[in-house]
């Protein structure tokens, strides 16, 4: 009998072939055989919030590592095995006869306490699990936490610091060139079959989800699941997922030297489209169908070549300072947990009392996903904010283009989160963190909450008197307002002069250009007819006096000086610092903290911040640099 290894290699967050330590330490083994599998785990069907967008790349991701595979073995590809990892991977230790597990180390909360309840199933069954290396980062998330004292990470300078402590970042390892076989593909166990209720992404389905009727697929052949078959709605993004495509737009990249020395985020257009001014490589890192390492070095070696190093910008906003940026967060998400992505019970983040905030399970301290309405207005001013009809022309295509595309600039999404919290709405940041799960093909939990509260001011940034304007600041890029007019096409035979404020158009010029500014923005898209022309939606408040509550509202907060951990927001007697009148949830004396204490009239707060400055805001990184 041989004594070969036997090798299950649990493919996660690095969907690729080219740099992966983990793949990379499996194939050291030199096994007799090894299974390259994908579990397809409820959680992420059922209970996370994901858009038929970031499905249709993930399944691009998945099919081209298949073929990837192929190519080096004809009798191998990705099997996916449709159950979760807890349950299914147990049956296959002992139905394959695996003797050692290789997977990359996740630092996600959810992933974490998966990865225990395997490792302890290995354990169990005489499994040896070889090589939880980190790929997903620049450097591992807990070592970059315990290089920083023990601490989450809160700006660039302390991932800064705690970088050098561990050295330079690993060169990437190549891409195998072979493939083991894999072994026998029976099995004799039953399939686990999930509950499918609550199924949160129900919304995204137009059919029935069938992925979990068989453990190898409705061909019985392991193949990656197709959108049919978990009824959802055709994905609308032009971006598409994979390693071959990723690294063909690493090369383009690279290729072009002034841009990769000279990049400089806060310099790139948000109104650009087709191509767009940033890179686009972020859903591929989140999907580990680009190795950050790989991307790193690329960028390093280009400016670092004596003819572009004069010119190159340089951290926090060039791109090698954006790959911080998301160390940065990842770490801090690695060293506070699930709290991480919430208001209460989150030692980092700011308490601010904002309209809307989430229900807290009381078992787990946890958000539940819903939130109390403390104001309708509020409810309704969110709601138009998700589907893109506040008025605001900016606002509304930028919205539009992160539901269609999946993806919209950094600084546009600096724009509508400043809008959605401390710029205009006064709604928790928690509400626009969950349109942005829902929606976006680069989600990361760690990076999008970090990102909320960065813009909420409620951690990682504190100056809440700068504010995007919806007007002034789009103008500084797009003057002609080109980009409104691909996305918001109602507008698009508009005058320059009124295209960021059509409300100010004449009527008899709007009947000219074919499209009426009246009513509440409450139709689907916020679009409708009337008489044969289109309608767009007045302005759903007056922004400079909505920016001017809300830097009020938020300079209050900062003077009570709560955080999320504190015990009166614990205990709701938080409200005791507010004023009745002032903004959000504040009246009474308690409110509550866990779902079902008390009336949903009586709300409770989690996080967020305001503004007040037009301009200037793309100063934010650079400025956080020296903090």
């Amino acid at each position: 009998m041989s004594s070969k290894p036997r090798v299950l290699y649990w493919f996660r967050t690095d969907l690729r072939l080219h740099d992966s330590p983990a793949l990379h330490a499996a194939l050291d083994l030199k096994p007799e055989c090894m299974y390259p599998i994908w579990c397809w785990d409820p959680h992420y069907v059922y209970r996370a919030r994901v858009g038929p967008n970031r499905w249709q790349f993930l399944l691009d991701c998945q099919s081209d590592l298949s073929s990837s595979i192929t190519k080096l073995n004809d009798k191998s590809k990705l099997f996916v095995i449709r159950e979760a990892p807890q349950t299914v991977l147990p049956k296959l230790f002992k139905a394959w006869k695996i003797t050692h597990l290789v997977f990359e180390t996740d630092t996600d909360p959810y992933a974490k306490e998966r990865d225990a309840n395997v490792l302890e199933s290995a354990k169990e069954a005489g499994v040896e699990v070889v090589a939880t290396r980190h790929g997903r980062t620049l450097y591992d998330p807990d070592e970059l936490v315990k290089a920083n004292g023990g601490k989450p990470t809160m700006s660039i300078t302390q991932v800064q610091h705690a970088a050098e402590k561990l050295g330079d970042v690993p060169k990437p390892v190549p891409a195998p060139e072979s493939f083991p076989d894999p072994g026998h593909l029976s099995f004799d166990f039953d399939q686990t079959r999930p509950s499918p209720e609550p199924d949160i992404n129900s919304i995204q389905r137009s059919g029935t989800e069938t992925s979990y009727n068989s453990l190898s697929g409705p061909n019985h052949d392991f193949a990656v699941p197709t959108m049919s078959e978990l009824g959802l709605k055709p994905a609308t993004t032009p971006h598409r997922g994979g390693e071959t495509r990723a690294l063909a737009s690493l090369d383009a990249i690279i290729a072009n030297e002034h841009y990769t020395t000279t990049f400089s985020k806060p310099s790139t257009a948000p109104t650009a489209f087709s191509p767009q001014a940033t890179t686009l490589l972020s859903p591929h890192h989140h999907f580990g169908s680009l190795s950050v390492r790989l991307f790193y070095h690329r960028v390093l070696t280009t400016i670092q070549k004596p003819a572009n190093a004069k010119k190159a910008s340089t951290i926090p906003t060039n791109l090698i300072g954006q790959l911080l940026f998301r160390d940065m967060y990842f770490a801090a998400q690695a060293a506070i947990g699930y709290p991480f992505a919430q208001t209460y019970n989150n030692s980092h983040v700011r308490f601010i009392p904002w309209h809307l905030p989430s229900k807290i399970d009381p078992t787990t301290n946890l958000i539940t996903g819903d939130h109390i309405i403390d104001s309708p207005q509020a409810e309704e001013w969110f709601q138009r904010w998700k589907f893109g009809r506040t008025g605001f022309p900016w606002i509304d295509a930028l919205m539009r283009q992160l539901r269609q595309e999946g993806w919209i600039h950094h600084l546009g999404r600096h724009a509508v989160a400043c809008f959605l919290t401390r710029g205009g709405c006064y709604v928790d940041w928690e509400r626009g963190a969950e349109v942005f799960e829902e929606w976006l093909i680069d989600h990361e939990t760690s990076c999008n909450s970090g990102n909320w509260q960065w813009l909420s001011c409620t951690a990682f940034f504190a100056q809440f008197y700068r504010c995007y304007s919806p007007v002034a600041f789009p103008k500084k890029w797009d003057d002609e307002g080109r980009f409104v007019r691909r996305f918001v096409p109602e507008l698009e035979r508009y005058a320059k002069k009124y295209i960021y404020e059509p409300w100010k158009a004449p009527i008899k010029d709007q009947k000219e250009w074919g499209c009426l500014v009246k009513g509440d923005g409450k139709d689907d898209e916020g679009q409708g007819e009337e008489g044969g022309m289109k309608v767009y939606p007045k302005p759903m408040f007056d922004f400079n006096e909505r920016r001017g509550i809300c830097i009020e509202g938020v300079k209050t907060a900062y003077r009570v000086g709560l955080h999320g951990d504190d015990p009166k927001v614990k205990d709701g007697t938080w409200r005791e610092l507010f004023d009745d009148n002032a903004e959000g949830p504040t009246e009474g004396k308690k409110g509550p903290t866990v779902e079902g204490q008390t009336g949903a009239e009586d709300g409770e707060a989690a996080v967020v911040d305001a503004d007040n400055m037009d301009l200037g805001v793309d100063q934010d990184e650079r400025e956080a640099a020296h903090r």
